[in-house]
Protein backbone atom coordinates (compact mmCIF):
# COMPACT_ATOMS: atom_id res chain seq x y z
CA UNK A 1 0.00 0.00 0.00
CA UNK A 2 1.62 3.21 -1.54
CA UNK A 3 1.20 6.26 1.21
CA UNK A 4 0.08 9.55 -0.35
CA UNK A 5 2.80 12.39 -0.13
CA UNK A 6 2.35 14.45 2.83
CA UNK A 7 1.51 18.09 2.86
CA UNK A 8 4.36 18.76 4.57
CA UNK A 9 4.35 21.33 7.99
CA UNK A 10 1.89 23.85 7.48
CA UNK A 11 1.36 27.07 9.37
CA UNK A 12 -1.71 26.92 11.24
CA UNK A 13 -4.03 30.31 11.22
CA UNK A 14 -3.80 31.77 15.00
CA UNK A 15 -7.09 32.31 16.26
CA UNK A 16 -9.49 30.86 19.44
CA UNK A 17 -10.16 27.51 19.00
CA UNK A 18 -14.45 27.70 19.40
CA UNK A 19 -14.62 23.54 20.24
CA UNK A 20 -14.29 23.32 24.17
CA UNK A 21 -12.62 19.97 23.81
CA UNK A 22 -10.23 20.72 21.13
CA UNK A 23 -8.97 24.07 23.00
CA UNK A 24 -8.36 21.85 26.11
CA UNK A 25 -6.04 19.45 23.63
CA UNK A 26 -4.11 22.25 21.95
CA UNK A 27 -4.18 24.36 25.06
CA UNK A 28 -1.79 21.14 26.67
CA UNK A 29 0.25 20.27 23.42
CA UNK A 30 1.43 23.75 23.40
CA UNK A 31 2.01 24.32 26.95
CA UNK A 32 3.75 21.07 27.05
CA UNK A 33 6.10 21.85 24.45
CA UNK A 34 6.42 25.82 25.87
CA UNK A 35 7.65 24.61 28.79
CA UNK A 36 10.39 22.10 27.34
CA UNK A 37 11.87 25.13 25.14
CA UNK A 38 11.84 27.20 28.14
CA UNK A 39 14.31 24.46 29.76
CA UNK A 40 15.89 23.79 26.86
CA UNK A 41 16.96 27.46 26.30
CA UNK A 42 17.73 27.64 30.40
CA UNK A 43 20.13 24.29 29.90
CA UNK A 44 21.67 25.38 26.19
CA UNK A 45 22.15 29.32 26.80
CA UNK A 46 22.93 29.70 30.84
CA UNK A 47 20.06 32.28 30.67
CA UNK A 48 17.25 33.07 33.60
CA UNK A 49 14.14 31.84 32.00
CA UNK A 50 10.70 31.67 34.23
CA UNK A 51 7.33 30.72 32.51
CA UNK A 52 4.01 31.01 34.63
CA UNK A 53 1.01 29.57 32.22
CA UNK A 54 -2.82 29.95 33.46
CA UNK A 55 -5.16 27.77 32.42
CA UNK A 56 -9.07 28.58 32.04
CA UNK A 57 -9.73 25.90 34.50
CA UNK A 58 -7.25 28.07 36.94
CA UNK A 59 -4.39 25.99 37.16
CA UNK A 60 -0.48 27.11 37.28
CA UNK A 61 1.98 25.61 35.63
CA UNK A 62 5.37 27.06 36.23
CA UNK A 63 8.90 26.62 35.21
CA UNK A 64 12.20 28.76 36.14
CA UNK A 65 15.87 28.53 35.93
CA UNK A 66 17.38 28.83 38.36
CA UNK A 67 13.61 28.98 40.03
CA UNK A 68 11.00 31.31 39.00
CA UNK A 69 11.11 33.27 42.33
CA UNK A 70 14.68 34.19 41.92
CA UNK A 71 13.98 35.46 37.90
CA UNK A 72 11.25 37.12 38.86
CA UNK A 73 12.77 38.96 41.79
CA UNK A 74 16.15 40.16 39.51
CA UNK A 75 13.01 41.52 37.37
CA UNK A 76 10.83 43.10 39.67
CA UNK A 77 12.86 43.23 43.12
CA UNK A 78 10.31 42.67 46.04
CA UNK A 79 9.46 45.51 48.08
CA UNK A 80 11.47 45.52 51.59
CA UNK A 81 7.73 44.74 53.44
CA UNK A 82 7.51 41.30 51.93
CA UNK A 83 11.15 40.24 52.36
CA UNK A 84 10.45 39.82 55.80
CA UNK A 85 8.38 37.07 57.08
CA UNK A 86 5.45 38.70 59.61
CA UNK A 87 5.82 41.94 57.70
CA UNK A 88 5.62 40.19 53.99
CA UNK A 89 2.33 38.37 55.29
CA UNK A 90 0.53 40.85 56.52
CA UNK A 91 1.61 42.88 53.09
CA UNK A 92 0.46 39.89 50.74
CA UNK A 93 -2.89 39.59 52.92
CA UNK A 94 -3.46 43.46 51.90
CA UNK A 95 -2.66 43.12 48.55
CA UNK A 96 -5.22 39.87 48.63
CA UNK A 97 -8.08 42.08 49.69
CA UNK A 98 -7.30 44.93 47.78
CA UNK A 99 -7.57 42.03 44.80
CA UNK A 100 -10.65 41.15 46.34
CA UNK A 101 -11.99 44.86 46.37
CA UNK A 102 -10.82 45.51 42.92
CA UNK A 103 -12.84 42.35 41.90
CA UNK A 104 -15.94 43.10 43.62
CA UNK A 105 -15.99 46.45 41.48
CA UNK A 106 -14.95 45.32 38.52
CA UNK A 107 -18.29 42.93 38.83
CA UNK A 108 -20.55 45.64 39.83
CA UNK A 109 -19.40 47.72 36.81
CA UNK A 110 -20.13 44.96 34.70
CA UNK A 111 -24.09 44.65 36.04
CA UNK A 112 -24.30 48.00 35.62
CA UNK A 113 -23.01 48.15 32.14
CA UNK A 114 -24.92 44.92 31.55
CA UNK A 115 -28.29 47.03 33.08
CA UNK A 116 -27.95 49.73 30.85
CA UNK A 117 -27.88 47.47 27.69
CA UNK A 118 -31.34 46.14 28.97
CA UNK A 119 -32.43 49.12 29.12
CA UNK A 120 -31.49 50.73 26.10
CA UNK A 121 -33.10 47.33 24.56
CA UNK A 122 -35.74 47.55 26.50
CA UNK A 123 -36.29 51.56 24.97
CA UNK A 124 -35.86 50.04 21.42
CA UNK A 125 -38.40 47.35 22.03
CA UNK A 126 -40.56 47.20 18.45
CA UNK A 127 -38.02 49.21 16.78
CA UNK A 128 -35.78 47.80 13.75
CA UNK A 129 -32.12 48.85 14.96
CA UNK A 130 -30.81 49.73 18.74
CA UNK A 131 -29.70 53.64 17.81
CA UNK A 132 -33.48 54.33 17.36
CA UNK A 133 -34.46 53.60 20.71
CA UNK A 134 -36.69 56.12 22.60
CA UNK A 135 -34.30 58.15 24.34
CA UNK A 136 -37.19 59.49 26.56
CA UNK A 137 -37.09 55.85 27.99
CA UNK A 138 -33.75 56.27 29.24
CA UNK A 139 -32.61 57.12 32.51
CA UNK A 140 -29.41 59.45 33.74
CA UNK A 141 -27.14 56.60 33.90
CA UNK A 142 -28.00 55.58 30.61
CA UNK A 143 -27.75 58.47 28.19
CA UNK A 144 -24.30 58.97 28.39
CA UNK A 145 -23.76 55.43 27.65
CA UNK A 146 -26.01 55.68 24.51
CA UNK A 147 -24.45 58.58 23.46
CA UNK A 148 -20.94 57.27 23.43
CA UNK A 149 -22.51 54.52 21.90
CA UNK A 150 -23.94 56.52 18.93
CA UNK A 151 -20.69 58.59 18.28
CA UNK A 152 -18.59 55.44 18.17
CA UNK A 153 -21.71 53.75 15.23
CA UNK A 154 -20.68 57.65 14.03
CA UNK A 155 -17.08 57.60 13.40
CA UNK A 156 -17.23 53.84 12.64
CA UNK A 157 -19.95 55.02 9.92
CA UNK A 158 -17.58 58.05 8.85
CA UNK A 159 -14.11 55.94 8.01
CA UNK A 160 -16.01 53.11 6.46
CA UNK A 161 -17.30 55.46 4.01
CA UNK A 162 -13.93 57.38 3.40
CA UNK A 163 -12.91 53.98 2.76
CA UNK A 164 -15.39 53.46 0.11
CA UNK A 165 -14.77 56.72 -1.25
CA UNK A 166 -11.15 56.63 -1.55
CA UNK A 167 -10.05 54.30 -4.73
CA UNK A 168 -7.62 51.39 -4.04
CA UNK A 169 -4.11 51.86 -4.41
CA UNK A 170 -3.08 49.86 -7.33
CA UNK A 171 0.56 48.59 -7.83
CA UNK A 172 2.13 49.55 -11.50
CA UNK A 173 3.65 46.65 -13.02
CA UNK A 174 5.65 47.07 -16.26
Amino acid sequence: MVRPPSKGRQRIEMRLILDDAARVVSFSKRKKSLLKKASETALRYGDHVAVIVFSRAGNVSALGSPSVDDVLRRVAPLPAALEEDAGGREAVKAALREAEETRALVCAEKARVRDVGDKVRQAAAGRRFWWEADVEALGETELPVFAGALHALKDHVRRHAERLRSPPLRSRRR
